[in-house]
């Protein structure tokens, strides 16, 4: 249903229609979004690759193939830009001494611990269902359809994301 609807919408944008972008961004930002902070682990760069996620996507929207999955395109798109960003960031050489404030900025040195957590230790498709599912408020069936996975393989992904987590999350509560 969703991936029809999707489908309509990309169409309605290659006619030049510019209203339906809200209805694709609505029904993909998300899994981009950890699709890319997965990757950056930095919300204020995840946001900014998201953007151009988009932008480039739009100027590129005639080589989507109609019919195939759409989110996945994207978010390949993303991780590519979250690729090359890191790699950026690697020859860069920063000035501020003070651990985690370049790579946060100001606002940001309360980034959630579990988030980094999660993406140490759970494999990229753990981490992805997890975020969807935990974070975004999607449910399974949704997660399921949006990385064309069966329903049994999201929900057992999830439940050992999250098993992972406890596990660690105990292990350094003895320590």
């Amino acid at each position: 249903m969703k991936t029809a609807a999707l489908e309509k919408h990309i169409d309605a944008l290659r006619a030049g229609d510019a209203r339906a972008f809200d209805a694709v961004y609505e029904q993909t930002n998300r899994t981009v979004y950890f699709a890319v902070l997965y990757i950056v682990r930095d919300k204020m760069y995840a946001e900014d690759i998201l953007q151009e996620t988009y932008v480039r996507a739009l100027r590129s929207l005639d080589s989507y193939t109609p019919g195939t999955n759409f989110t996945a395109w994207l978010a390949r798109i993303g991780k590519n830009l979250a690729l090359n960003h890191v790699k950026r960031a690697k020859r860069e050489v920063f000035t501020d001494f003070q651990e985690d404030t370049y790579k946060y900025g100001t606002q940001e040195t309360q980034l959630p611990y579990l988030f980094d957590l999660a993406a140490k230790i759970l494999s990229e498709d753990e981490y992805e269902i997890l975020m969807l599912c935990q974070v975004a408020g999607y449910k399974r069936r949704e997660v399921a359809q949006m990385l064309q996975l069966p329903v049994g393989t999201v929900t057992w992904k999830n439940n050992e994301a999250l098993k992972k987590l406890k596990k660690e999350l105990s292990k350094e509560g003895e320590e």
